[in-house]
């Protein structure tokens, strides 16, 4: 039962979100109330606020709103935390969204960049990651250098993020979008682990990570990097 229960959910959810995008894409995000969205939704206002607290949620949850603190909690006993997250961005590297995911994602980050009230919620949702994410490293590294690393994670993965819908709305082919980031994780995290020690600087078709790791940028179909 409580898989039919969570199937349930989830399909409401989704049915809600489609016709949030559907209705902002037509009459824009400020025209639009979370009345409207209930009815075209056929869900009751109550449901929807169940689901999503405010109609600036329902564009930004799902857009990079990992929970980088239960990552980093639910590790095994012993094990480093920064690689920890490193095999989280594997993974999401690794199945990247498919089909009608692609056209929802871009809506959504279309959205964000065209509105600033949806612009200072994603903010706002970052930072309250970011410090989540300090107080599970915590115990790790101690509060000071916590709050440092969960800053540098916090800035790395956002740059990671941000480029890698950069090459999605670029009309890069998804799969090819998901190498490149696949190649920008295991930099990113070389970068964090080492520093800029050992960086190959003889430019960005060359760049190697601090361990050797190749950069990636030559496998960039689009050539922006």
């Amino acid at each position: 039962m409580t898989g039919l229960r969570e199937r349930k959910k989830a399909q409401t959810r989704h049915r809600i979100t489609e016709a949030a995008l559907r209705l902002f894409a037509e009459r824009g995000f400020d025209a639009v109330t979370m009345t409207e969205i209930a009815t075209a939704a056929d869900v009751s206002r109550a449901s929807l606020f169940g689901y999503f607290p405010t109609k600036e949620s329902l564009v930004v949850q799902d857009v990079g709103d990992d929970d980088l603190a239960a990552v980093v909690r639910s590790r095994p006993a012993g094990s480093d935390p920064v690689a920890a997250l490193r095999g989280h961005f594997r993974t999401v590297a690794a199945d990247p969204p498919t089909g009608p995911e692609i056209g929802d994602l871009l809506a959504r980050i279309r959205l964000i960049v065209a509105n600033p009230k949806l612009g200072a919620a994603a903010h706002t949702l970052r930072h309250r990651q970011q410090a989540a994410l300090a107080g599970a490293l915590a115990p790790a590294y101690g509060e000071r250098a916590a709050e440092l690393v969960a800053g540098q994670v916090a800035a790395a993965t956002s740059t990671l993020q941000e480029a890698y819908f950069r090459r999605l709305a670029d009309g890069i082919a998804p799969v090819d979008a998901a190498r490149v980031l696949a190649a920008d994780v295991e930099l990113a995290f070389d970068l964090l682990a080492h520093g800029t020690q050992g960086l190959d600087r003889t430019g960005p078709a060359g760049s190697t990570a601090p361990g050797g790791t190749a950069a990636g940028t030559s496998d960039d179909p689009g050539g922006d990097e």
